[in-house]
């Protein structure tokens, strides 16, 4: 992919020293971390972030909200599925190759990464879950947004990404996200509604305790289930 120019300058590159420049200056044990939390720490806390998101939806809202939180976060990580099946012919048709081929003197944290770097998928699978999840509920949508900007940072820092296939990686995420969302409500509402009808896998989308509006009249209240049940015998 062509760099772009600045007064003679490529600043894609110029960014590039300059953030990986911290790590030269950085004890061993901080770039080693660095390098866990980069490769694998980020998505794995993303990961904790969706599975806390739908603890809490499952446990805090009536059963037909639960419903249609329950499928916004389910989207959040097959969105980020399909946005890295989707830059896998973006990657064959750019063919750039890995910043420390083309440029030395960069302090490369991990070895091995032999395949090209536009896009970054890391960024892109960050980006693509905290955008569906901050769709799906912002407090939650936040945290994981603040951790993907933390992993393209990270991808940086480490010498593997130029910090243009990291934008790219949150363009691509994101897009996927929100071009593909209206379809993938319509699909996954009726799905979760019915696991949520369902007596054993009702609780993945709600909890016992979950509130249910009781009737449609003007005036109803919200009970909780259990009391639902002793009105209906």
């Amino acid at each position: 992919m062509a760099g772009l120019a600045f007064d003679g300058a490529n600043p894609d590159v110029s960014l590039l020293y300059d953030i990986n420049g911290l790590a030269k200056d950085a004890p061993s044990w901080f770039d080693r971390a660095m390098e866990f939390i980069g490769e694998y720490g980020i998505l794995l806390g993303l990961v904790l972030v969706v599975l806390w998101c739908w603890w809490s939806v499952r446990r805090g809202e009536d059963r037909r909200s639960a419903v249609a939180s329950v499928a916004g976060i389910v989207w959040a990580p097959l969105a980020a599925a399909i946005a890295v099946l989707v830059n896998i012919p973006i990657r064959g048709f750019v063919q750039r190759p890995r910043p420390f081929v083309d440029h030395k003197g960069l302090d490369v944290l991990i070895a091995g990464k032999s395949d090209f770097s536009f896009v970054s998928d890391h960024s892109t699978i960050a980006m693509a879950i905290g955008a569906g999840l901050f769709v799906a509920n912002r407090k939650f949508g936040l945290i994981a947004l603040g951790l993907a900007l933390l992993e393209g940072f990270c991808r940086v820092y480490m010498g593997v990404h130029y910090p243009t296939d990291v934008v790219g990686g949150f363009a691509l995420g994101t897009a996927v996200v929100l071009l593909l969302a209206p379809l993938a409500q319509l699909l996954l509402t009726p799905v979760v509604a019915a696991v949520a009808r369902s007596p054993r896998l009702g609780l993945l989308v709600h909890s016992r305790k979950a509130l249910t509006v009781v009737a449609a009249a003007p005036g109803a209240v919200e009970r909780p289930e259990s009391e639902e049940r002793d009105l209906a015998a």
